[in-house]
């Protein structure tokens, strides 16, 4: 039988205070950095008195010195054990086959299967996981102004700080090579744990680092059984994780880490207890230096950086790109298809045909992460579509990322929120939201968010908060937002926005609709229709609409709010009455207001008639109107004078005529076609008709048009006036796309507000009086 204790020489003593002295230390640090209780076996130790072999041994370890060099009468038992490391040593590849071997198994059910959200079956990680991009510089350590960020459109706004604009990305695979000691950062659910688990399976197989034996440890579940015990030892941990695969020999884990034959992989740094995390920490720190050959990855949520690691590079888990977007929906598709895998193919390619409609570019910008890329492959695969209510597939993404994300893997976080319930985060989330939109703030400083955060805990009490207190609290609060939730993104240094902008927008929309009573909701609607004429509030009108338990009240104000922009101006209502009368000429099946935006669009943008005729299946006298306008553009164009191009133009008067109903309107063009030159005629004779004929002709021809098909009339708007209908189209198209937007509005109302869109003033009040 071992002998369980050893004691020092004299002379190892006096090795031992040496070191001790270099080190500074007292020797409550000694006893902290070999995780002792108390400081008895220090003093022991120091005294020549025997003391259990495992801290004797870790005690020299810590000082630097040889344990054998240190110990006063080795026993023949650790002799003959030292022989037997020293033959290992000598076939040390060997010896990591044989652990690999024996830990196969192991390594295989930890890492190579996982469990999906909402998905009821296990999947093989090598079915499903995709290599990510790393990006090699942390986008929130750099320094940038507000003003840098502000000038960003819509669509650019959730790149920022994930490095799809300008930052150059490396493969996965390549930074684990290059950096010998790696933490991988990420937002949460961009799959930083499934990345930890393939890179096990690679090594497990020998894809990766083939002469090395791979250890996953959840950094979690080593910090209660740490805590339990109350020692942190990683060393102690691995054994014990090797005796369940039949490793009893505590040595030979010793041995691999001594010859650097270990891939280490710690995963979830920011999943540890507060409490626990120095404890957690310190002996990471201490387990990398002393056995500094190894190769070590870690993995950390990005906002928890600053638990830092000395010595380890890090990184951050870039976005999927496009390709990397179709190659998951391929696997996702293929693995979770029930029929066969060509039926699996097949969804895939559709749902990344409908993905990339123009609709749908906001459900783009949130599957750039494996997390929301999986809720909407779930989504697509029950509906075969995407929801017309994006609020739903928000919600689902939010009820995510505010718990059910966690507590599907059993992860507990520390409570920072002064107790807050899950409404209350909602409501602190919507206050903020609605505070930075409403001001035009895509991105804020930390010192304004932190005030938002600040006032609304203090609204919760009736008690005043100590200033230095509820900065604490309100720091944390945010830290906790960022870190637990990943829906406040620090960008750079001290400068915060929404992680995505679909969230700003559905917070400030959330805001709006959980007015507490009837007068402050008739005040939040009546300031969201204030803002009807600016686009970035577009999708606020969208998700309000749709959030609304009734949306009468908001789609009867932006009705108001729409014909009040042209009331005042009586050039812009004849121009509407004009549209309105013409309406009147064509029949039925088109509504009249689709006619009237037809004619709208014709008199300001003519050469796009044609083709919203035909989007609309609008009627033969719509398209005529469009080609008879079309013709006059095409003749009063500079290449009129070109012979050939001429012809053109009396080649198109022939095809129009041949829609023309109205005989009156059919003889008039016969005779203007009539009097064209013969295309069989030389260019000398076609520019002698030219000079003396051209001019009157085709003021003929618009004559003509004008009188059968009141056309063609010369609508002369100022910039302001221009300005002023672009608007006015640009909200008529949001109220339609709001009562499209699966919203709840009563039938009448609806019927009444798409008969009188783009109606001038005096037939809405003569509707009125009817």
């Amino acid at each position: 039988m071992v002998k369980r204790s050893l004691y020092a020489s004299q002379v190892g003593i006096q090795q031992a205070k040496t070191a001790f002295a270099r080190k500074g230390w007292t020797q409550q640090n000694l006893a902290l950095e070999v995780n002792l209780k108390t400081r008895q076996p220090i003093w022991r130790f120091f005294s020549g008195r025997p003391i259990e072999r495992l801290t004797f041994i870790e005690l020299c370890s810590v000082l630097e010195l040889n344990w054998r060099d240190i110990a006063e009468e080795l026993p023949d038992e650790f002799l003959e054990r030292e022989e037997l490391v020293q033959a290992t040593s000598r076939d040390i590849e060997t010896l990591v086959q044989q652990v690999r071997s024996q830990r196969f198994d192991k390594i295989q059910d930890q890492c190579g299967i996982l469990q999906l959200l909402d998905i009821s079956r296990p999947v093989a990680i090598d079915d499903i996981y995709i290599d990510v991009n790393i990006l090699e510089e942390i986008a929130s350590l750099q320094y940038l102004e507000i003003s840098d960020l502000q000038n960003l459109n819509a669509k650019e706004l959730d790149r920022v700080g994930l490095g799809e604009v300008s930052q150059k990305q490396i493969p996965s695979m390549q930074a684990v090579e290059t950096y010998s000691k790696l933490r991988v950062l990420s937002k949460p659910g961009v799959g930083k744990t499934t990345f930890l688990q393939h890179l096990a399976i690679q090594c497990n197989q020998g894809a990766f680092a083939a002469n090395q034996v791979p250890i996953f440890i959840t950094l979690r579940n080593f910090a209660q059984e740490s805590t339990a015990t109350n020692k942190f030892s990683l060393i102690n941990y691995i054994r014990q994780e090797f005796r369940k695969s039949g490793i009893s020999d505590p040595s030979i884990i010793e041995t691999l880490l001594n010859a650097g034959r270990v891939l280490l992989l710690l995963d979830g740094m920011d999943e540890v207890l507060n409490q626990q995390s120095n404890a957690v920490l310190s002996e990471i720190r201490r387990f990398s230096e002393k056995y500094h050959k190894n190769h070590l990855v870690a993995t950390c949520r990005t906002a928890s950086q600053r638990l830092r690691l000395r010595g380890f590079t890090d990184v951050e888990v870039a976005p999927f790109t496009l390709k990397q977007i179709i190659a998951f929906a391929q696997k996702w598709f293929v693995a979770f298809t029930k029929t066969n895998t060509e039926d699996g193919q097949a969804q895939s390619v559709q749902f990344i045909e409908k993905l990339e409609l123009a609709e749908n570019w906001q459900f783009r910008q949130l599957v750039v992460t494996p997390l929301f890329l999986h809720l909407a492959c779930w989504v697509f695969h029950g509906q075969e579509k995407f929801p017309i209510k994006r609020t739903d597939f928000y919600k689902q993404g939010l009820d995510l990322l505010l718990g059910r994300w966690d507590e599907a893997r059993g992860i507990e976080r520390d409570d920072v929120y002064r107790g807050f319930l899950l409404p209350q985060k909602l409501k602190l989330l919507s206050q903020i939201a609605a505070a930075t939109f409403e001001q035009g703030q895509y991105f804020f400083e930390q010192r304004i968010v932190e005030q938002y955060v600040g006032e609304y805990i203090q609204n919760l009490t009736n008690v005043p908060i100590d200033a230095d207190e509820l900065q604490i609290e309100s720091e944390a609060a945010l830290k906790a937002i960022e870190a637990q939730h990943g829906l406040l993104a620090e960008r750079a240094r001290g400068i915060f926005s929404f992680s995505y902008l679909a969230f700003q927008e559905y917070f400030t929309a959330r805001k709006i609709v959980a007015s507490h009573n009837l007068q402050a909701f008739g005040q939040a609607l009546e300031g969201l229709v204030s803002h009807i004429t600016d686009p970035h509030w577009r999708e606020i009108f969208l998700l309000t609409a749709t959030m609304l338990r009734s949306a009468d009240g908001l789609v009867q104000l932006m009705k108001q709010q729409i014909d009040a922009l042209v009331a005042q101006d009586s050039y812009l209502q004849e121009f509407l009455t004009w549209a309105s009368q013409k309406s009147r000429t064509i029949p039925t099946p088109p509504k009249d207001a689709t006619i009237r935006a037809f004619y709208l669009a014709l008199s300001r943008t003519p050469r796009i008639a044609p083709y919203f005729a035909l989007a609309s299946s609008l009627d033969q006298g719509m398209f005529l109107d469009a080609a008879l306008d079309n013709l006059l553009i095409e003749c009063a164009i500079d290449q009129s004078q070109d012979f050939a191009h001429f012809h053109v133009c009396g080649n198109a008067l022939s095809n129009i005529m041949g829609i023309v109903l109205d005989v009156g309107l059919y003889k008039s063009l016969q005779q203007l076609s009539d009097q064209l030159p013969n295309s069989l005629q030389s260019q000398e004779r076609f520019q002698l008709w030219w000079q003396t004929n051209y001019s009157a002709w085709s003021e003929q021809l618009r004559k003509t048009i004008i009188n059968y098909r009141n056309i063609n009339h010369h609508w002369q708007f100022t910039e302001q006036q221009q300005q002023v209908l672009q608007h006015y189209y640009d909200a008529n198209q949001l109220l339609l796309d709001c009562l499209h937007s699966n919203c709840e509005v009563t039938a009448a109302i609806r019927q009444d507000i798409e008969a009188t869109l783009l109606l001038p003033i005096k037939e809405l009040e003569e509707r009125e009086w009817e």
